[in-house]
């Protein structure tokens, strides 16, 4: 089958779409086709070598947590599973970008019918971060909450989670993402230039600014602090200095089970939650679809479609 696999520390050039080995199951795992396997921020951060202190790579080292797909075989324990299933689902092995990827039986979950494969294979990684974010800052209703990067990957989850607490939501994104985030029932505001905490506290028209919810980095937790928002309710995923001045640094590991997994696609396909799609590309083409994800500019999830 092939994988992506990576034998050194780098930028995209390291990439390879190469031939392995087929996986096989074990006692509690299943096989899965990929059908769709989401591409992520943060993987962007352990191929180059930055968080080689909390993620060291194993090299060859593979990549990819999200995946949706079909189940080709089941291990020996597997009772809840049959061939033949669709299924979403998450690996921690960094192995999802490929054809095939051997999963844990506990982190599968039915794919509801409604939910389209690439939406499926998008959910994991950007829907759990942002259900991190907003039970960690008790997100509630007639809250006023700021969320930076409010159209990207994560962003544009957190916000409608935000939304669905029944909170009111300041969503900071470029002006090309404004119409899109009105449709929502988000307050847009442009992130560029000079006068940002003006222009927030502008938009709550008055009201209290009770919480900053950060999917971005790079200097939101103090836009935080400027608008006079208490520290437990500053949270970032993106941050990691966030806690050394007295915000909260949030991983989508707080909420990362099979469990949040389901109340995600079941909420897309209620309607409740939508997941928007930037683009897809082929397994071959990951180089261009995480040189896309480095720019920082989607709306939206890039996908991979083996």
């Amino acid at each position: 089958m092939k994988a992506v696999k990576f034998d050194k520390y780098g930028g995209v050039d390291v990439l390879e779409v190469r031939e392995v080995d087929d996986p096989e199951a074990g006692h509690h795992q299943v096989i899965v086709r990929v059908k769709a396997a989401g591409i992520n921020p943060g993987e962007t951060t352990i191929r180059s070598g930055a968080l080689d202190a909390q993620f060291p790579a194993k090299f060859p080292e593979g990549e990819g947590s999200d995946l949706a797909g079909v189940i080709t075989a089941v291990g020996t324990d597997v009772t809840d599973f049959a061939v033949g299933d669709e299924v979403i689902g998450f690996t921690n092995e960094r192995a999802s970008h490929a054809e095939f990827v051997a999963v844990e039986d506990s982190q599968l979950i039915r794919k509801p019918a409604a939910v389209a494969w690439e939406v499926a294979g998008a959910l994991f990684v950007a829907g759990t971060s942002a259900r991190a974010l907003v039970d960690a800052t008790d997100i509630r209703s007639g809250d006023t909450v700021v969320i930076s990067s409010a159209a990207g990957g994560t962003g544009s989850l957190t916000s409608q989670l935000a939304l669905n607490a029944g909170a009111r939501v300041i969503g900071l994104a470029s002006p090309d993402n404004h119409e899109w985030l009105q449709g929502l029932g988000v307050i847009p505001v442009d992130y560029h230039g000079e006068g940002l905490a003006d222009r927030v506290r502008d938009a709550a028209a008055g009201a209290s600014i009770d919480a900053l919810l950060d999917t971005h980095g790079g200097g939101y937790v103090e836009l935080g602090f400027e608008l006079g928002i208490t520290p437990s309710r500053i949270a970032s995923i993106a941050d990691f200095a966030a806690g050394d001045k007295g915000a909260r640094v949030v991983g989508h590991s707080a909420a990362a089970t099979a469990d949040v997994l389901r109340d995600l696609a079941d909420a897309v396909a209620a309607g409740r939650l939508e997941v928007p799609i930037a683009a897809t590309y082929p397994l071959d083409g990951v180089r261009d679809a995480y040189t896309e994800v480095e720019r920082r500019r989607t709306r939206g999830k890039i996908v991979l479609i083996p």
